[in-house]
């Protein structure tokens, strides 16, 4: 930039990594539309890239600070748009299992009705390839799918009036936690989250410790552990559907018949 303004992600705010610092989880999320370019978070060039496939960021992948972590952690280098967007028909929900990033995550659910400002990553396919690893979709025992959205079921509405044909999210294979009732949690963030569930549940103070940072310090790269956890919250009887499955059975099928833009290939359809 000419005019000497400082776009570094350290400047805006938006360096820090939930990967590193995980009571942050989600992470801190750009107020628009940008270009993350290395440490670098730059004007948006256009809102839509008929070459890339079309992510939405639901958690950390909304950071560009987590972004830049996975990305370099494995060579990536080219820039990432990331769009913002009015979407209509999904929430953040709570993932149904303990990361060995130390967090429990955020998870897509199904809201109809439902409208949140989320961003819509465009990914290449070296960045796709790393986002889907990160969340182990590629893996047997990976705790995602990725499954393409369709509109009208989710709606994605840009800044320029336009609305996107679907786009790609990731949902849980463990499932989701509920509020009580059966209905699929809201994210509140990951300190008001932790410390929920260690005063309701005594179990989970057991294995994780009885505030937040012990929590974090304990699941930080303990498999084992994290595993227990996430078995424990089966057992509590807290999971619930994220009401995305049907969405990745249909995404399985489509990329069996190797359909564009509804399957787990890397080709987006034309927008």
């Amino acid at each position: 930039m000419d005019d000497g303004t400082d776009l570094t992600l350290e400047a805006l705010g938006l360096a820090e990594a939930p990967r590193e610092h995980p009571l942050l989880y989600p992470g801190a999320w750009p107020a628009d539309s940008g270009l993350l370019d290395g440490d670098r978070f730059l004007p948006p060039e256009r809102l839509v890239y008929e070459d890339r496939t079309p992510v939405i960021a639901i958690g950390s992948n909304g950071c560009p600070g987590q972004l830049r972590h996975k990305m370099t952690e494995c060579g990536i280098r080219s820039p990432l748009p990331m769009v913002k967007a009015r979407v209509t028909g999904i929430d953040a929900g709570v993932s149904a299992h303990v990361s060995r990033m130390g967090y429990v995550s955020a998870s897509p659910v199904g809201a109809p009705g439902t409208v949140r400002e989320l961003f819509v990553l465009w990914l290449d396919a070296g960045q796709l390839a790393v986002i889907d690893a990160s969340e182990g979709v590629p893996l047997p025992g990976g705790n995602f799918d990725r499954a393409w959205l369709p509109s009208p079921d989710v709606r994605i509405d840009l800044a320029d009036g336009s609305r996107l044909p679907g786009a790609y999210a990731y949902v849980n294979r463990h499932g989701v936690l509920h509020d009580g009732s059966g209905t699929p949690r809201t994210h509140p963030g990951e300190r008001e989250l932790l410390t929920e569930l260690l005063v309701g549940l005594p179990r989970l103070r057991e294995l994780f410790g009885v505030v937040p940072e012990e929590f974090c310090a304990r699941a930080r790269g303990d498999r084992r552990l994290c595993e227990r956890g996430t078995r424990l919250f089966i057992e509590e009887k807290l999971v619930t559907a994220s009401g995305l499955e049907r969405y990745v059975a249909a995404s399985a099928r489509a990329q069996q018949s190797g359909s564009p833009g509804t399957g787990a290939s890397l080709s987006p359809p034309l927008m």
